[in-house]
């Protein structure tokens, strides 16, 4: 059974797991959007979406919180000097999925995730 058992596994170790999130995540705040796996930019799409609510917050606790998270500093002061304020009026939904159809080489299902 699965009860509270949450997040992706994606076939993956602990560690390579967390890596491979980390580093889409700064990927995507960095370019704005990202070309992936369905179920990579699912596993990231509601941490993506705290990332930036912190971003709207602004104090240090949550840039602290923001710098723990992201793997570059730069990145972590866009999050509060542009999309932060960007985002100010918005209530969620800062992310959005555009399918691709399946990848030509294993037929896994590609996306584009990209800001609002």
């Amino acid at each position: 059974m699965r009860h509270r058992v949450a997040g992706h596994r994606l076939n993956r170790a602990h560690g390579h797991r967390q890596a491979l999130r980390r580093n889409l995540m700064t990927e995507l705040l960095r370019h704005e959007r990202i070309r992936t796996t369905r179920a990579k930019a699912r596993s990231i799409r509601a941490e993506v979406e705290k990332l930036i609510t912190k971003g709207k917050r602004g104090d240090l606790h949550a840039r602290r919180q923001v710098a723990s998270v992201l793997t570059d500093p730069n990145v972590t002061r866009k999050v509060f000097e542009e999309l932060g304020p960007r985002y100010a009026s918005r209530k969620g939904g800062y992310t959005r999925m555009l399918k691709l159809g399946p990848r030509q080489g294993d037929g896994a299902e590609m996306v584009i995730l990209e800001l609002v």
